[in-house]
């Protein structure tokens, strides 16, 4: 008999005083991902609801779209499209009230587009021109950044300092399944079950970190079951149902807010799009596999429910696409324009007090530059 097999077969009786600390049975998603779309739910779906995901669901893309465009031309540095999880970037963004705050990754410039963000400011960052693009505090939208889930950590310290000062937020942490890799995602999910802190984790699975595939990742039976774990609930949701996403978030941050701690979503989606510009992803999956998701599109889906339903006509459509194109044309002209750049700029925020070499090196490029207008003249 192995070691394995002797352990196997001695089992010890709990200590007497033993417990589970919670029943796990209520903690665990459901065995497969929550729908709306095309199902009975639908029909209590509220209708200026729908009318306004559609919407959102319609100049994201248009978004997704205009900036990859960008990219191609020049005018951004790099840009991860969200091509296709645009339903759950939306539905993150409309679930917040005015005083939640958005903690986004790279990828989710559209949710912070959805929240009220100048799309200008959103792709600053991506453009190379300054550290965010936008004060965070005025938005409550959190600093866009490509460290993975580090944002996770300070989402959780947020809204538990945010209920000790007795103030009604919630914090809605987004990450993608290579994120929950990182000991950043542990960190934040072990506090916040902990401490019962107001965070909403959504995880927007498309499949891939950059080219590696969920199940080179993880194990478990689905992302949201790695909620148990910690002792929040997980929830599983269509990814491209925006109805769905939509009705499981709000769940979560109507707990969260009610004071009844955290909750774990996975949202299982695709990345139509390469990873960024600068991947090719034909060398890790095929064709099939793209078209595939492409005919669960999260706007085609919605789309398809309104007309059913006589929520929306043809006026209706184009109108959507219309508001979609002048955001696009306005953005592209904006984004065509040279900003006006300022070096020392690239000292300011920073540090709250600058540490002495970088006032030696703000010094120097002072001079420089002083010197170059005087050699100018």
């Amino acid at each position: 008999m192995t070691v394995m097999e002797q352990r196997g077969a001695y089992r010890p009786a709990p200590p007497p005083a033993w417990q589970p600390r919670t029943d796990p049975a209520p903690l665990l998603p459901d065995a497969h991902p929550f729908r709306v779309l095309g199902t009975e739910a639908a029909a209590q779906a509220d209708p200026a609801l729908l009318r306004r995901l559609y919407a959102e669901l319609v100049r994201g893309r248009r978004y997704n779209t205009q900036a990859t465009a960008l990219t191609k031309q020049g005018r951004l540095a790099v840009y991860p499209s969200s091509t296709g999880q645009e339903a759950c970037e939306v539905a993150a963004a409309l679930v917040l009230e005015e005083h939640d705050w958005l903690f986004p990754s790279y990828r989710d410039t559209l949710a912070a587009v959805a929240r009220g963000l100048d799309p200008v400011q959103a792709l600053t960052l991506l453009r190379g021109d300054w550290h965010t693009g936008y004060d965070p505090r005025e938005h409550r939208i959190a600093p866009l950044s490509t460290p993975l889930a580090t944002q996770l950590p300070h989402a959780v310290g947020l809204a538990h300092a945010a209920r000790l000062k007795g103030d009604d937020v919630v914090a809605l942490a987004m990450v993608g399944d290579g994120g929950t890799s990182e000991g950043d995602f542990h960190e934040a999910l072990n506090f916040a079950a902990v401490w019962q802190a107001p965070v909403v984790f959504l995880v927007q699975n498309n499949g891939f970190a950059i080219s590696v595939p969920l199940a080179k990742q993880t194990a478990a039976p689905s992302l949201a079951h790695k909620a148990v774990g910690y002792g929040m609930p997980g929830r599983l949701v269509d990814g491209n149902d925006a109805a769905a996403v939509h009705a499981v978030l709000a769940d979560a941050v109507r707990q969260a807010r009610a004071g009844g701690g955290p909750t774990l979503v996975e949202a299982v989606t695709y990345r139509i799009e390469a990873h960024t510009n600068a991947d090719d992803a034909t060398r890790y999956r095929g064709d099939t596999e793209v078209e595939a998701w492409r005919a669960h599109d999260p706007i085609a889906l919605l789309e398809h429910e309104l007309t059913e339903r006589g929520l929306i006509d043809e006026a209706g459509v184009q109108a959507a696409r219309d508001a979609a194109e002048t955001m696009a044309a306005d953005l592209r002209e904006r984004m065509n324009q040279d900003p006006a750049l300022d070096p020392m700029d690239l000292f300011a925020h920073v540090y709250a007090e600058p540490t002495p070499q970088l006032r030696e090196q703000r010094e120097q490029l002072a001079a420089e530059l002083a010197a170059e207008r005087e050699g100018a003249h």
